[in-house]
């Protein structure tokens, strides 16, 4: 019997040297090292208009942001805000043809900026609610 407990401390305190003061693993002869997720930065998070904007946990498309602007009053400003929250306007001298949604930031007048997005919009089907 005691050498049963003689045994089993050994193997007891051997087991407990085993796992004290490990390296941390390595990667070539470089320390292993875990990146932490960066927060959403603010400036995105102003950007977003209030009805553009996904709920919490479930992402929404952009087809789904576009549809949410126009909820809004056709032809005013706060519509093509939102618009401009989902995809950011970069004007050209001599915008392109629009031949998608994302083609319509290109455009420099306002006016035609919020048709083309209109007609985009509500060219898009109705996604399901889910």
């Amino acid at each position: 019997m005691r050498m049963i407990l003689a045994v089993a401390a050994v193997l007891y305190s051997a087991s407990a040297f085993a796992q004290a003061d490990k390296p941390p693993p390595m990667v070539g002869d470089k320390p292993l090292v875990q990146v932490k997720p960066k927060g959403p930065k603010a400036g995105i998070q102003e950007a977003a208009a209030k009805p553009a904007a996904a709920p919490k946990g479930k992402p929404q498309s952009i087809a789904a942001r576009l549809q949410a602007c126009l909820d809004l009053d056709d032809g005013t400003k706060d519509r093509l805000n939102c618009y401009d929250a989902v995809i950011a306007p970069t004007p050209k001298p001599k915008p392109p043809k629009a031949k998608g949604y994302a083609d319509c930031r290109f455009f420099k007048e306002e006016d035609e900026r919020l048709a083309c997005f209109n007609g985009f919009a509500e060219s898009i089907p109705k996604l399901p609610k889910t």
